[in-house]
């Protein structure tokens, strides 16, 4: 089948488009308490927020053992499920981003590593699942959590061409995920990541707030469309 030579613009969620660290933080502490183990200051948990939890488990708990990996996963989930994925706030402004890039005719997609179904649940509480044409989120089992498969999933899935497709994050996953489909990436400031770490992994352009990330957007793709 041909490919959808829309302009598309894929979204991570977590860092990107809300601020979930409260949740995110209180369920990883639940989990490691589960484990037995203590739980760290908030800034060693900042920069967990972004990858997949089984990486994220396997680090705290330094340990390949999937089935303890596994265990406090489902630990982190039984409590996010039950309140940490509303502990979090809508980012100011982006509500406005998503609203010029539906207006433009831009297909919109979530990408995150994020369980769909969770990923779901906070689009509709935050009113935000009007503005996308497709969620995409890992399964339970872990599956599509790495942001390279996520995205080249999407892009097989929905027929989109990398030439027109962008992808907007906070870390480095998002970043290296999109090179490694022939995508470009904008890196956000106001998430989990940094410019450093946003630069390293070759984001096309990084930006400060979302009124310049619209702008970017426009200037790299919709100018293109062509």
């Amino acid at each position: 089948m041909a490919q959808d030579r829309r302009v598309s613009v894929l979204f991570d969620l977590d860092g990107t488009l809300t601020n979930p660290f409260v949740g995110i933080t209180s369920s990883i502490r639940y989990a490691l308490e589960n484990m037995g183990y203590s739980s760290p200051a908030d800034e060693e948990l900042r920069r967990f927020i972004g990858p997949p939890l089984h990486v994220t488990f396997a680090d705290f708990l330094k340990t390949d053992d999937e089935a303890v990996i596994w265990e406090a996963v489902g630990h982190y989930r039984e409590r996010y499920n039950r309140i940490g994925k509303f502990e979090n706030e809508l980012i100011p402004g982006v509500k406005e981003t998503l609203a010029a890039c539906v207006d433009a005719g831009c297909f919109l997609s979530i990408a995150t590593s994020k369980v769909e179904y969770y990923a779901r649940d906070i689009l509709e509480h935050f009113d935000l699942m009007r503005f996308f044409d497709a969620v995409y989120g890992s399964a339970p089992d872990g599956s599509h959590a790495n942001k390279s498969d996520l995205i080249a999933h999407i892009l097989k899935s929905e027929r989109l061409d990398p030439r027109h497709a962008l992808m907007i994050g906070d870390r480095l996953h998002d970043v290296e995920g999109a090179a490694a489909n022939d995508v470009r990436a904008i890196g956000v400031l106001w998430g989990f990541g940094d410019r450093a770490e946003l630069e390293e992994a070759g984001a096309a352009r990084i930006v400060e707030t979302p009124a310049e990330l619209t702008a970017s957007i426009s200037e790299m793709l919709l100018l293109e469309r062509n």
